[in-house]
């Protein structure tokens, strides 16, 4: 029953084309109308070409000698013909600009709600998606709605005032004869929808074995390194070839039906097929003296007039599929869930930096539970670790606190505010953080290291990294801090990280977040990187997640995670005394204080 009522539910909602389109239907249907009249216009001198035919096939007289009527009568002809496919090309060409203009007004629009939307999600939800599933949907996604909303409706006005003039001006002529000359279509309809049915029997199978082909060479081209060393290519290329004949196996099975009922439904409405069915039918009613032989030519010259129009609309309507997937993509980015933003009255101003977790609990999934009951307290001026296995909850504690997402239980204050009660401005001023996965936007490295103080001078910026170690890397790159990422700044993991660090120091937050700062580094960057965060750390509040437990050994507090929960807490001495988890990781990694610098790592 309540299956029953959702299918209704669903039924009864507008398709995901309807509503992304929504704003411009107006000027669309404007299109389409002009696109029709135009059409139909630009028809008419086929009709005046058979009626000049006519009169000059029944005139009596000789030669171009004709009566001074006659010669008025195809010169009004000439006239309203040519007048006629001036004007219905005008409006066509009105039509495509009345369709352009309103797919610029959705591009628009579309990407600009997807900017607006994308500021206010979680940053959580970022990092749960690769940023190619953000730029489909905001710009593959967008641009495959062009042919949607820039040609499809002005190619069906177009198709329907072509066709709907031609018919009624053929059954006006000879409605047996315009009976016969429409047959093909009926049967391009027929043999199209046999192509649609042979297509979708064969296409699950197709989509396995195309994902199959996908793994298979992201499988065999990471692995091409483990062949070359262990010589075992013909193991290696095995399963990719299995995966290719599979592949290809399928495409035959997909292809075959589809493309043998194409190439039937293309024949029945080909221009010379229609014309052979006019000549044919018409020669046999002229000798059956049912209509004039003349009277053949306006059937001749705008019967095969219609396949151009319905060919273009069977192109469109074979990318309206995919229309319909990229609406629904865009739909779900313009509706992804935003990070809550407290109302005016809401809003609060920390009057400290002192954070505190209170019976914080999250889950990812329903059931699954990251963190359980977690509560503890960061002191000013204090440095936290966070050690613990896989998956733990580490990473998880630490972009709760960065509000990546919000507590599914519990709450996190900063000087005594709710984190939710705090703007986002106001948070991040206050919050810093150096990640694992580094994000620089294209654009100059002075523009990177200032995102979060645009307004920052230049001997400010050079500061900041000359504090993060990166300062003389950038000097040497061709145009120093003008150098544009990705461009003339090619920079390894560590130096990325560093200018990450540059931003951080920067923006001089009194608390700041480190989630597996020297990952990304070799053993030289993560020397310079530690250095770094080590004279920057200094007198802020830190919370430090790391699986390297050498470099949390000077820490004021270690917290100690497994299954979402504070299993241990204390310094490294005292969980050391403890002989417990903290103690057992130790061992496992291999770590004797005597090898461990004095110095803190941060």
């Amino acid at each position: 029953m309540s299956t029953h009522v959702a299918a209704v539910a669903d039924a009864g909602k507008p398709s995901p084309i309807s509503r992304v389109l929504h704003p411009i239907r107006g000027q669309l249907i404007v299109a389409a109308v002009l696109a029709a009249i135009g059409a139909m216009l630009t028809l008419v001198p086929l009709a005046g070409s058979a009626h000049i035919a006519r009169i000059v096939i029944d005139d009596p007289g000789s030669g171009l000698a004709f009566p001074t009527d006659e010669q008025a009568e195809i010169w009004r002809t000439l006239i309203v013909g040519v007048a006629c496919l001036f004007a219905g090309m005008a409006l066509v060409s009105a039509g495509e600009l009345t369709a352009h203009l309103a797919d610029n007004r959705l591009t628009h629009r579309l990407r600009l709600a997807a900017a607006r939307r994308l500021a206010q999600v979680p940053l959580g939800w970022f990092t749960s998606r690769a940023s190619g599933e953000v730029k489909q949907a905001m710009q593959d996604d967008i641009a495959k709605l062009h042919s949607l909303t820039a040609h499809f409706y002005t190619a069906v006005g177009r198709a329907v005032g072509t066709v709907g003039i031609s018919v009624v001006y053929l059954f006006a002529l000879d409605w047996r004869l315009a009976a016969v000359s429409l047959l093909p279509f009926p049967g391009f309809l027929l043999f199209l929808r046999h192509a649609m049915t042979a297509g979708k029997a064969n296409m699950p199978e197709f989509a396995v074995r195309l994902g199959r082909i996908n793994a298979a060479t992201v499988e065999f081209v990471n692995g091409i390194p483990v062949v070359k060393a262990f010589s075992v290519a013909g193991r290696a290329h095995g399963g990719y070839r299995d995966a290719v004949d599979a592949f290809a196996e399928a495409f035959v099975g997909v292809a075959r039906p589809l493309v043998a009922a194409m190439a039937h439904a293309h024949a029945m409405i080909a221009p010379v097929t229609v014309l052979g069915v006019v000549l044919a039918f018409g020669a046999l009613f002229a000798g059956l003296g049912w209509i004039a032989p003349v009277d053949v030519l306006p059937f001749a010259l705008v019967a095969p007039g219609l396949c151009a129009p319905l060919l273009l609309l069977h192109t469109l309507l074979h990318d309206l599929g995919g229309a319909t997937a990229a609406a629904q993509r865009v739909l779900a980015l313009l509706e992804t869930p935003v990070l809550e933003q407290p109302s005016p009255g809401e809003r609060r101003i920390p009057t400290g930096h002192d954070i505190r977790f209170e019976n914080v609990s999250y889950a990812y999934e329903a059931g699954h539970w990251a963190l359980s009951d977690v509560s503890f307290a960061l002191e000013p001026g204090t440095v936290t670790a966070l050690v613990g296995p896989s998956g733990a909850g580490k990473s998880t504690l630490a972009r709760l606190l960065l509000r990546f997402f919000d507590p599914d239980a519990g709450r996190i204050t900063l000087g005594g505010v709710d984190l939710r009660h705090i703007e986002t401005s106001q948070l991040y001023r206050r919050i810093g953080f150096v990640l694992q996965e580094v994000r620089l936007i294209h654009a100059s490295l002075r523009e990177n290291i200032a995102l979060g103080r645009p307004s920052a001078s230049q001997p400010e910026i050079e500061e900041a990294a000359r504090a993060a170690n990166i300062h003389e890397r950038i000097l040497a790159l061709p145009r120093g801090y003008d150098s544009v990422v990705g461009e003339d700044a090619q920079l390894s993991g560590g130096e990325r990280q560093r200018v990450s660090i540059a931003r951080a120091v920067l923006l001089g937050p009194p608390v700041l977040v480190l989630d597996e700062a020297t990952a990304a580094a070799d053993s030289g960057n993560e020397v310079a990187i530690q250095d770094a965060l080590s004279r920057f750390a200094q007198g802020r509040t830190l919370l430090v997640v790391a699986h390297r437990l050498d470099t949390m050994m000077r820490a004021d507090r270690i917290l100690v995670l497994d299954d979402g929960a504070i299993v241990e807490q204390g310094t490294h001495a005292q969980l050391l005394a403890l002989n417990g988890r903290y103690a057992r990781l130790w061992a496992l990694g291999g770590y004797e204080a005597a090898t461990v610098s004095e110095e803190p790592s941060c």
